[in-house]
């Protein structure tokens, strides 16, 4: 399913969110120069807070999936939901892979729900950045108390 971005709709509603990677604001609610210069990433983490704020910690990552696209559509963004991506080798496809979430075929988005995040998990949509060609992805997990721990933002 995609749809598509309402500009004029995203800029009537501003979401405010704390800092996602607590590197600034001492617990203000702030817009991290970065999220300045890439309002997309800034609108995707606006999302997700709004979707963990609603259903908090604990659940499985289908259900937060579901929630995410449904804040990020009514934000006018077009997704596509477990986008396949090819693996080529040598010029064969030898399997795929699932992304959980494409944003405006810019963002990579890769849902967890689990005790912490591994070294695993960067790895999986560092992969699928670089089998996509796209340079930004967001890794997100939902199960945690709150939503800034659980987000790591990824830049090739």
């Amino acid at each position: 399913m995609i749809h598509h971005r309402d500009t004029e709709g995203a800029k009537k509603r501003k979401i405010h969110h704390r800092d996602a990677e607590g590197t600034e604001g001492k617990g203000k609610l702030t817009m991290r120069t970065a999220d300045k210069d890439d309002p997309l990433t800034y609108d995707i983490i606006g999302a997700a807070i709004d979707a963990h704020r609603i259903l908090g910690p604990g659940l499985l990552e289908s259900v937060y999936e579901e929630a995410l696209c449904i804040e990020l559509e009514e934000r006018g963004l077009s997704l596509e939901r477990q986008k396949r991506i090819d693996i080529d080798y040598r010029g064969r496809i030898i399997g795929d892979l699932f992304a959980d979430i494409i944003v405006e075929s810019g963002v990579i988005l890769e849902l967890k729900s689990v005790e912490k995040l591994l070294p695993i998990h960067t790895a999986q949509l560092l992969t699928y950045l670089k089998l996509t060609g796209i340079q930004k992805g967001l890794l997100i997990n939902f199960n945690v108390a709150t939503l800034k721990q659980g987000i790591k933002r990824i830049i090739l």
